[in-house]
């Protein structure tokens, strides 16, 4: 269950920092990364391989599985976060990539006719491959064996019932901005794989997560360049 930022304001950052002479008597800064990934601001230090990346819902937002690009008529969830390990973050521009190895979605409800509740919303077949962009890309795949895959459970008045979502190109394609290291997913298309009427034929995905951070170095904020 990922462009961090634009490369104007590391442009700007670099400039600030080479225009400032080392105070004397202490050691000269460390040179500026010219990777993918950076952290605590652009172009600054190479996030690691093996690093873990992790964000939440933007505060105040929900992750929602609608059954139109415009429409409100759906699931609804307050809560989801996500993690990923970065496999590789190569010198910019370029693409670096990571392992999608955990999503989750809580807090969620439903207002969809015949239904009383949501038990769960599980993301299945992870981990899925994830790449990011020096242009703010980010692309979440899976495979012809372990396909994008999320099912839904919901209370009806008739019982617990079961929908199952998947991709019809197998993947998810999100931005990624600076601004608020977020990465954003818009009206991504999910198709009913299986389950009853009552599950629609088609859920739209729109979730915000930020800020993106990389936890294995004190939660700093990661960027894009």
């Amino acid at each position: 269950m990922l462009r961090y930022g634009r490369i104007g304001v590391g442009l700007a950052t670099l400039a600030l920092l080479t225009g400032l002479a080392a105070a004397p008597g202490s050691a000269a800064p460390a040179p500026l990364a010219n990777n993918v990934l950076t952290y605590p601001t652009p172009g600054g230090t190479a996030v690691a391989v093996n690093d873990v990346i992790r964000a939440s819902l933007r505060t105040g937002t929900n992750a929602t599985f609608y059954s139109s690009a415009t429409g409100t008529t759906g699931v609804k969830c307050a809560a989801s976060t996500f993690s990923a390990k970065v496999l590789s973050n190569p010198a910019a521009p370029g693409t670096a990539t990571e392992s999608l190895t955990a999503q989750s979605f809580t807090s969620c409800t439903t207002n969809i006719v015949g239904t009383t509740g949501v038990q769960s919303v599980t993301v299945q077949n992870l981990p899925y491959a994830t790449s990011v962009t020096s242009a703010g890309v980010v692309r979440i795949s899976g495979t012809a064996t372990a396909p994008i895959q999320s099912s839904v459970v919901l209370n009806s008045l008739l019982g617990p019932i079961t929908c199952v979502y998947r991709t019809s190109t197998n993947s998810l394609t999100g931005t990624a901005s600076n601004a608020d290291n977020s990465i954003t997913f818009t009206n991504q298309t999910l198709t009913k794989f299986s389950g009853p009427s009552l599950c629609f034929g088609t859920a739209y995905f729109s979730a915000a997560y930020s800020p993106v951070q990389d936890a294995t170095k004190g939660n700093s904020p990661v960027y894009v360049n």
